[in-house]
């Protein structure tokens, strides 16, 4: 029998599993994701030996390098963005398996071209023809390239071909079901990895061995204990030069139909009838079927949205949003956003959950935090000024760990009571830096898990959540009305009424 404590996602989360011989080929590869995080990624675990010796990556992009310049291009992302090289021995034996091929993403020649490199480097480096094909490309690419994947028959065995995309997966319901149309004409779902790095934090992964391998937490799981559910993302970043996506994204797409969203369903889903990736997937899309709004009919009490103007951040003077270089003047492009959702189900039925992320926040902060009812009576309200509900709060990032508050008794002959934590953290208990989420997430891909990805049902069943939001905040409105808040602040003062009209409040981080 597997233990749950040592194997939570079962094959997901062995450490000892090592794929088969394969080639991963990379769309996109001259871009920062490639150079910033997944070569250092798969390098790491290069070190670890988590990769089998045969291992070959192949980067497709339009510029015209040879492999020399790709592989030095890559040592310079390790060494910058990963944790170095270590020995200089196991890098000449990875940077061997890195290949270039230049190519455009709509020129079927340009894929023919890469079907006869992959089919040279299957002798030569003895691959067996197993493929991973990671999409590392803007989103308006998604469709074209797996087309052309498709009528080059590079994705023809669900046994041997897999194919990775990259969020956002649509930019609305209607383009994640076009989106999903394109992907089933190509291949089927067993081969197709929708990839949120969030999945592969090590707390997100724990999030499940924590409540269903502990016989003293699940019994509270639920509306008879706890009052409500929060869940944050704040960054403290403003755009960093990517205006010309986040004009068209704001946080909605960009950090809650994703990572909030995934987060919001393994903390509300129903105990999995088994470990393998569907029994968990499935429940996840029951409680996205299951969610809505709080209120339809007034979306006032269900979400707000913000836009940072300036201010300071590291003591330093930092712009607003409308003066990021390449954002209109005009824009109102949220940069932050709060949602009140429902479930109707008979777990959650009455249990609020209160979803926020932002950029400029004064802390990156990635936490779930579940709070318990009030105790029935206070009989120790004399000797507390007042009373404070126990919090469980899951920290995914920085310090990843748990934590949990309860009231206790000061010392001394008074009795006086107190709020305390009770703490866990991952690099103090296990003394170890905890794996690189992209490196977990590729060999799970490599290993054929679909555990830590998405389906596709469950993108469409999220993007209808946030459907009727969608369709107010993209329509014009007039710049003065979208509230605002300072940067280096926890959001617009809207945001804190979302909670206390309810006599609740945010969670101070």
């Amino acid at each position: 029998m597997i233990s749950l404590i040592e194997n939570p996602l079962r094959v997901g989360l062995q450490q000892d599993r090592v794929p088969e011989p394969q080639i991963l080929v990379i769309f996109g590869a001259s871009g920062d994701l490639t150079q910033r995080k997944l070569i250092p990624a798969l390098y790491q675990m290069k070190l670890e030996r988590r990769l089998p010796p045969e291992i070959t990556i192949v980067g497709v992009a339009r510029r015209e390098w040879s492999d020399d310049f790709f592989r030095e291009h890559m040592r310079e992302g390790v060494e910058q963005f990963g944790g170095g090289l270590g020995k200089p021995e196991v890098w000449d034996d990875f940077a061997r398996g890195l290949y270039y091929c230049s190519g455009d993403m709509d020129s079927p020649e340009s894929y023919q071209k890469l079907k006869d490199l992959l089919k040279r480097l299957d002798e030569e480096r003895g691959t067996r023809g197993n493929r991973v094909f990671y999409l590392a490309v803007a989103p308006r690419f998604f469709p074209e390239a797996i087309l052309q994947l498709g009528a080059a028959n590079m994705l023809i065995d669900p046994d041997k071909q897999r194919l990775v995309i990259e969020k956002p997966f649509g930019k609305d319901l209607n383009s994640a079901q076009s989106l999903n149309k394109v992907v089933t004409q190509v291949c089927s779902e067993r081969q197709v990895y929708r990839i949120d790095h969030y999945l592969g934090k090590e707390t997100v992964q724990n999030l499940m061995v924590f409540r269903f391998a502990n016989a003293i937490f699940e019994p509270l799981w639920n509306r008879q204990f706890v009052d409500h559910i929060q869940i944050t993302v704040s960054e403290t970043v403003g755009l960093e030069g990517r205006a010309g996506y986040y004009e068209t994204a704001g946080a909605l797409r960009d950090m809650v139909q994703n990572h909030l969203m995934q987060l919001f369903s393994l903390t509300a889903m129903e105990p999995p009838n088994s470990l393998d990736a569907d029994s968990i997937r499935n429940e996840k899309v029951k409680v996205l079927q299951a969610t809505h709004l709080y209120d339809i009919e007034r979306l006032d009490l269900s979400a707000i949205r913000g836009q940072y103007t300036a201010g300071w951040r590291d003591n330093k003077n930092v712009p607003g949003y409308r003066q990021e270089e390449g954002a209109s003047a005009e824009s109102t492009t949220p940069t932050y956003a709060a949602l009140k959702l429902s479930i109707d189900n008979w777990r959650w039925k009455g249990v609020p959950f209160f979803l926020r992320t932002g950029k400029r926040m004064p802390k990156k902060v990635s936490e779930i935090a579940i709070q318990f009812r009030e105790v029935p009576f206070l009989m120790f309200q004399s000797a507390s000024k007042q009373a404070n509900p126990n919090v469980l709060a899951l920290r995914i990032q920085p310090d990843e760990g748990i934590s949990m508050r309860f009231d206790v008794k000061t010392p001394g002959t008074s009795l006086r009571t107190r709020s305390v934590d009770m703490e866990f953290r991952y690099d103090t208990a296990f003394g170890q830096a905890n794996t690189d989420a992209y490196a977990r997430l590729l060999v799970d891909c490599m290993l054929g898990d679909q555990t830590l990805f998405t389906r596709g049902d469950e993108v469409e069943a999220s993007w209808r959540i946030l459907t009727p939001l969608l369709s107010v905040w993209d329509a014009p409105a007039d710049p003065e009305s979208i509230p605002l808040y300072e940067a280096g602040t926890w959001g617009p003062i809207e945001a804190e009424l979302l909670l206390n009209r309810d006599g609740r409040r945010w969670r101070r981080l």
